[in-house]
């Protein structure tokens, strides 16, 4: 196989070598453009926009030379309240020619003008290509002085538009590897009431629903994914050496491949280091602060020579490899530390809970993260941006929604820092490498594991070897447990549908699989079958969308409505039911604690006990996770207290009622747990259990 694919793995990363040694890199100049090549790859930039026209390997053009209705080639992309730089500088910064063709990098700048109002921040946007290496090295540095504009954006990313009679197969994990719908059947699909799903008409998925976000996946995930040809074997993929610049951490779900929902549906790929999905990202940057960010480098790595899943499983071997070459040594900048002044943090997690099974305890994750921070004042009015340049005034983002989020910034929104995260081994030991110097916060959460540690004020100093030896983790717990469903790991992965959550519209389905609701009865109903992914509104009717009593499969119904095209949907509000049996009467306080993993906009869970109303939970973070076909969105808990003498000898029942108005508000539960403390509080000496939060 090493003879006709070319295996990253190798101890010379990158295609095959021949017995000569490969050709130099070599940088031409043209007017407007910056032509790469190193005799593997040639790519073509744009001097002014910074957007890769044409990227070809072996001869092959890879990127889209027309499209009826989108954007062409490869581009840094913002959306938000930002004006960068209007001065723009195209910049060698690393010429061939002083290094024996050994690399090239050049640039995009966004810097001020003194001759216009002052921007909120200067950019620059950059393109490295090395001797004999099948990547094109992609980064970017955001920068921002005391005293410029606020800025404030909702997403960050690199797309590329690909050549549609080359890519037709796409490759994110191992459980979404497949040969995409033609560009023509998505053209000829019939519309839908969400613009980016679609009902096709033709084509071998004549009758099913093609939508984008049924690709999107947690970023951590997947080091390698992308796009190749059945026809020519060719793969080009993005590849992650390091998500110290993604935002969100481990748990952040965004968008990664699918066909562009404009005209022409060209195949898309797209690096999504800040991203609005699932719970989004925050990146507010005040007039008084100073901050900048180096975002990046990823690699666009190109392979031919086997089908897709070898193609895929290569790509996967090469991020290995540059994953080992983390922090990139040819990369020169001050905001991106070299290795020696870089460190490596240590130590062990110890978890303590009398009554957590430790065999139970899955993947524990453990991070480094900015210490949770407030929003700066925020933003006046200002314009979209997107593809490296200035778009339409800017007069639609919902600031409002994000109100139910905590007023804190956490790691699972923060966007404006770093982030070091690594799987602990099994005995809760860790390693974090490279951690850049400063005072961090240590995270950690675990499958099996309700909440998260956190302890502050770990200082990091450059190029040192830091042991934090073992750290205790207890678990808070106010009493002991009645009752569990599910399993705490942040998804809704264990519950109905879980297993396939990105088949579309499955939440279609819950009338007919449920026609009275979720009704479950602790030690006989089983989570994975009667308790439901999402718990949606009943929805009676749905512009656009055919509802049935036989619905052939989850993808011949639609996700849902656009309100600005379509009349309203018809829904109901839903109220799910938990039984359980007391063996006598309790006295004390009972709190029911509940982890949620997605909702709709203007969600709450509205909580009864054998009839009486006992709380609710206030308004959830929006994170739009059912119509985006997924289970994992941004994790919070909510906790009601009530008086454990509510509960009486025999048969029991709580109640979750989702008082829903509109088709999207549908709530997922990641873990419900029932605690009694019997007593009239909480433990000697201990604080009063917070209500929602």
């Amino acid at each position: 196989m090493a003879g006709w694919l070319f295996l990253g793995a190798s101890p010379a990363p990158g295609p095959a070598r021949a017995s000569t040694d490969p050709p130099p890199v070599s940088l031409v100049i043209t007017q407007g453009h910056f032509i790469l090549d190193n005799g593997l790859l040639q790519a073509r930039i744009e001097q002014r926009s910074g957007v890769l026209t044409s990227l070809r390997y072996n001869g092959e053009e890879l990127l889209a030379q027309h499209s009826p209705g989108g954007a062409l080639g490869g581009y840094w992309s913002w959306v938000g309240r930002l004006s960068p730089g209007p001065r723009r500088q195209p910049v060698v910064r690393i010429d061939p020619a002083t290094n024996a063709g050994a690399m090239a990098e050049v640039a995009t700048e966004y810097l001020q003008d003194p001759d216009r109002p002052v921007a909120s921040t200067e950019m620059s946007l950059r393109y490295t290509m090395l001797r004999g290496e099948p990547c094109l090295y992609l980064s970017a540095v955001w920068r921002h002085r005391a005293g410029e504009p606020p800025f404030s954006v909702g997403e960050g990313r690199y797309a590329l538009k690909l050549n549609p009679d080359l890519f037709d197969f796409l490759s994110v994990d191992k459980a979404r590897q497949r040969l995409m719908p033609a560009p023509a059947d998505w053209d000829r699909g019939e519309p839908t009431n969400l613009k980016e799903a679609r009902r096709l008409v033709t084509g071998r998925y004549a009758g099913t629903v093609e939508h984008k976000y049924d690709y999107a996946a947690p970023l951590y995930e997947i080091p390698a994914y992308g796009w190749s040809s059945t026809q020519k074997g060719i793969g080009l993929w993005i590849v992650q050496p390091s998500w110290e610049s993604v935002a969100g951490g481990p748990t952040k779900v965004e968008l990664t491949g699918h066909l562009d929902v404009n005209p022409g549906g060209t195949p898309t790929l797209l690096w999504m280091w800040l991203g609005s999905h699932y719970g989004g990202s925050s990146l507010v940057v005040g007039t008084n602060e100073t901050w900048s960010k180096f975002i990046g480098p990823i690699a666009l790595y190109c392979n031919h020579g086997g089908n897709p899943e070898q193609l895929w499983q290569d790509a996967l071997a090469r991020a290995r490899v540059e994953s080992g070459r983390w922090p990139y040594s040819w990369v020169l900048d001050p905001d991106y530390p070299p290795a020696s002044e870089r460190a490596l943090v240590r130590g062990r997690i110890q978890l303590q809970d009398p009554e957590l099974d430790l065999g139970r305890v899955g993947t524990l994750w453990v991070g480094l993260t900015a210490p949770d921070y407030p929003l700066p004042a925020p933003v006046g009015a200002g314009r979209r941006f997107g593809r490296a340049g200035p778009g339409t005034p800017d007069t639609n983002l919902p600031p409002p929604l994000f109100r139910s989020f905590p007023p804190m910034v956490d790691w699972q929104r923060d966007a404006k820092h770093y982030q070091f995260w690594v799987r602990a081994r099994a005995d809760g030991s860790f390693e974090i490498p490279h951690v850049r110097a400063g005072t961090w916060a240590l995270r950690a959460f675990a499958e099996g594991v309700l909440g998260e540690l956190v302890r502050t004020q770990i200082v990091v100093r450059a190029g040192t070897r830091l042991d934090l030896g073992t750290v205790v983790w207890q678990p808070e717990r106010w009493g002991r447990t009645l009752w569990e469903i599910g399993v705490p790991d942040r998804t809704a992965r264990e519950f109905r549908h879980g297993d396939h959550y990105w088949q579309w519209g499955l939440y279609l389905r819950y009338p007919e699989e449920f026609p009275h609701d979720v009704d479950f009865v602790i030690g006989r109903s089983d989570w994975r079958r009667d308790w439901n992914y999402v718990q949606p509104p009943r929805i009676r009717e749905l512009p656009g969308v055919q509802l049935s009593e036989e619905h052939e499969s989850p993808e011949t119904a639609d996700a849902g409505a656009n309100p600005n095209t379509h009349p309203p949907a018809r829904v109901e509000p839903t109220t799910w039911t938990i039984r359980f049996t007391m063996p006598g009467p309790v006295r004390g306080t009972a709190i029911l604690r509940m982890a949620f993993c997605g909702a709709g906009p203007g969600c709450r869970i509205e909580v009864g006990v054998n009839g009486l109303p006992v709380g609710d939970t206030g308004f959830l973070p929006p994170t739009g996770t059912m119509h985006r076909d997924g289970i994992t969105g941004y994790w919070t808990e909510r906790r009601i207290r009530f008086d454990a003498a509510l509960l009486r000898p025999g048969e029991n029942r709580i109640t979750l009622h989702l008082p829903a108005q509109t088709w999207t508000q549908g709530v997922l539960y990641d873990y419900l747990r029932l605690e009694l403390v019997e007593e009239a509080g909480p433990p000697d000496g201990g604080p009063a259990p917070p209500g929602p939060r």
